[in-house]
């Protein structure tokens, strides 16, 4: 599994479970405040894709992962 492949997977599942944390309606809810986590993934989704830096995918990198073309 290429860099690419584990950080869209790791953000996906990060930012379900933060939504699942923080909406009142979830039957695993414990605060508002994971909203804020849900809100910080996709800002460095976003910026990532401008930038090309992304912290999870150095970290990556220095486990022996293989990289993509993205990072």
């Amino acid at each position: 599994m290429s860099i690419e492949r584990i950080v869209l997977a790791f953000a996906g599942f990060m930012i379900m479970l933060t939504l699942a944390l923080g909406m009142p309606g979830s039957p695993i809810f414990h605060h508002e405040y994971w909203l804020l986590f849900t809100a910080f993934v996709g800002l460095n989704l976003f910026q990532s894709a401008f930038t090309g830096f992304c912290p999870l995918a150095l970290i990556l990198k220095r486990m022996g992962k293989k990289p993509g073309v993205a990072f």
